[in-house]
């Protein structure tokens, strides 16, 4: 029997909902087309982020029709080895486990926009950062091709920027 390895991480990145002065501000702060990210995983209905216009929680979300006008995706397979893919998928559950739950960092975001330095409160995170970190907690990133510590203003853009690099190196591997 013949079986699939293509296991599928996406992150989706939200530049829908013109009228929302809140994705207004942050396109406009954060000078970029999407104003959230969120992580899907590889049953492709579970999306899983913090989100300050819904709980301001980290949480698992069901969404089963989004409006695909309203999103960008990046796809990220998993390992094509077993045992390794076990590990990312296993390490990406354990991240999500441990972070659930955990509240909307409005303050290392804002001041890690206004300064050069990286503002983090300890259990709080925002929406590229807790992905950023998910995936390379999990492996499915590697560290020090995400430059996390370098990056203090890790905005869903800038997030789509240094993963849309990582996944053209990636491809160009194959």
């Amino acid at each position: 029997m013949e079986q699939n390895h293509d296991v599928i991480i996406k992150i989706a990145f939200f530049k829908g909902d013109k009228s929302s002065r809140l994705h207004r501000f942050i396109r406009w702060w954060t000078r970029s087309k999407y104003s959230h990210a969120e992580l899907i995983m590889p049953d492709g209905v579970s999306w899983v982020s913090i989100s300050p216009f819904l709980t301001s929680r980290v949480a698992v979300r069901i969404k089963t029709d989004p409006n695909p006008d309203d999103w960008d995706y990046l796809s990220f397979p998993l390992s094509w080895r077993e045992p390794v893919r076990e590990y990312q998928l296993n390490q990406l559950h354990k991240f999500i486990e441990t972070t659930q739950g955990s509240k909307y960092d409005w303050f290392g975001m804002i001041f890690s926009h206004l300064s050069p330095y990286i503002i983090k409160r300890k259990s709080r995170w925002y929406c590229s950062e807790w992905i950023a970190h998910a995936l390379v907690y999990s492996r499915i990133v590697m560290w020090d091709d995400m430059n996390v510590y370098d990056t203090p203003d890790l905005h869903p853009g800038k997030l789509f920027a240094m993963l849309k690099i990582f996944q053209d190196k990636s491809c160009t591997k194959r």
